[in-house]
């Protein structure tokens, strides 16, 4: 049975909705609270069981490597300080037998294009996909959503597409399937679309950002043109991939916020201080004394 080791992350975004904030810095490096969405999301797949973390990269990300890589002058002082928690926190930003990848994307060409872009390290292995700005929240002793992921993935061995329903009026911003019910939290797919118009979208069941995909998806995408937007679709793949293999569309546990707008981003700031042990409790109290003003 072929077990899931690769993720990729694509991250070649220009993060235009949090200008400025993200002029001289990535989006995915901004902070729900102490640890940036990158971080969140490779921990999530480190969780999963995934240990090559491969990151499509764009201009600008350099801070995305400094991240994961060995911060010697930050650890240095630090151990000379005698901050032996914040040393800690510093050299565990991610485990040791992890390792991280980076390919630049050199043209913003889409989703499916930076997906792309990982064919030469992931070859014809099944891999996860993660879309750091949707953000994955679940409760405790609730298993993080890759991990739900890949263990329908270990079962049934085809693409896993997560998905939540969506308001019909915001079908155009999300790729929308038909499916027909499989077992439970589980459809088969038998239609994807980019971003339909509310008046023409086959569903309201709307693609969020983890994928597991077969590693056939590349020669689909090899074969496109240029679709929705003038980019090369993900969602245009895996309907090509449709026509050769089953792909499942999974209810995932958990609670999605959308990082890439602000009042998403705000949203999951608001979860995380809510649970954080450093901030649950003074976080608490002034949302209770700003709710009575």
């Amino acid at each position: 049975m072929t077990k899931i080791r690769k993720a990729v992350f694509p991250v070649a975004g220009l993060g235009s909705r949090f200008l400025p904030a993200t002029k001289a810095q990535p989006k995915e490096m901004l902070p729900i609270v102490d640890k940036p969405l990158i971080q969140y999301a490779v921990e999530e797949a480190v969780a999963a069981g995934i240990n090559e973390m491969i990151f499509i990269t764009g201009r600008n990300k350099r801070a995305i490597e400094d991240h994961f890589d060995k911060a010697y002058e930050l650890e240095s002082e630090l151990e000379a300080a005698r901050k032996d928690e914040l040393l800690e926190l510093v050299r565990n930003v991610i485990p040791k037998h992890i390792s991280c990848m980076y390919i630049r994307q050199s043209e913003p060409l889409g989703l499916g294009h930076a997906v792309l872009c990982a064919r030469p390290i992931v070859g014809d292995e099944p891999f996860a996909v993660l879309l750091a700005d949707d953000f994955m929240d679940t409760e405790a002793g609730q298993r993080p959503v890759l991990a739900q992921m890949t263990e329908v993935y270990d079962y049934e061995q085809c693409s896993v597409l997560a998905v939540q329903d969506v308001p019909r009026e915001n079908t155009k911003q999300y790729g929308i399937v038909s499916a027909v019910e499989y077992r439970p939290q589980l459809e088969l797919v038998n239609g994807i679309v980019e971003k339909p118009h509310p008046d023409l979208a086959p569903s309201t069941l709307a693609v969020v950002g983890r994928y597991i995909l077969s590693g056939a998806i590349f020669e689909h995408l090899e074969k496109l043109g240029k679709g929705a937007g003038g980019e090369i679709q993900l969602t245009d793949g895996i309907a090509s991939l449709m026509g050769k293999e089953r792909v499942l569309a999974y209810r995932y546990e958990g609670q999605r916020y959308d990082c890439g707008s602000k009042l998403g981003y705000l949203q999951a700031m608001t979860a995380v201080g809510l649970k954080h042990p450093e901030t649950a409790d003074g976080f608490r109290a002034y949302l209770d004394a700003l709710c009575k003003r």
